[in-house]
């Protein structure tokens, strides 16, 4: 009886390591290359932002196609700081160029979309030289490699994105030229 309980205890131990683990690997791989392309995907995306100084919904809904071709889910949040050109210093040195007297106000990913869905302004959102652009974007589904994760090692929770990737800039042109 006892021989019978440890072969099958050395059964199961032979198959996880057959099976599972070569799967976790596979599985991180995955998401590694994933990872990979979401960041490249970023970085293409805000530097021709900083480099146009336009926000098209063309480029952003190509954005988005590219990074949902990895076949997760992805939430993208832009946030643009906009150089405000009438601080109101009632100083003699005003120049938007010294540091420490900049005022930014910043737009978020809703009134983004918004100014982008508005086909009044071309679906575009124009910047100027000095405004800062960020991009984030990280999966909110949940990968096979999460999963073996939290089952075998349950050290990611709910709220854990694998996939993520933040790029930001100050853009360099003006956007209406």
């Amino acid at each position: 009886m006892g021989d019978t309980v440890v072969t099958i205890i050395v059964i199961v131990l032979g198959a996880v390591l057959m099976f599972v683990f070569p799967l976790m690997s596979v599985a991180d791989r995955s998401d590694d290359v994933s990872q990979l392309s979401v960041q490249s995907a970023t970085t293409t995306f805000v530097d021709d932002i900083r480099a146009t100084g336009r926000i098209t919904l063309d480029n952003y809904n190509k954005f988005v196609q590219e990074i949902n071709s990895t076949g997760n889910t992805y939430d993208v949040v832009m946030e643009v700081k906009i150089l405000d050109e009438n601080p109101g210093k009632k100083t003699a040195q005003t120049t938007y160029e010294k540091i420490g007297e900049n005022v930014y106000y910043t737009e978020y990913t809703s009134q983004i979309l918004d100014e982008l869905g508005d086909s009044s302004n071309n679906n575009t959102k124009y910047l100027k030289e000095g405004d800062v652009v960020t991009v984030s974007v990280k999966n909110t589904n949940t990968t096979i490699s999460q999963l073996l994760r939290n089952f075998f090692y349950t050290v990611a929770g709910n709220d854990y994105a694998t996939i993520g990737a933040s790029q930001g800039g100050i853009v360099t042109v003006n956007g209406r030229n």
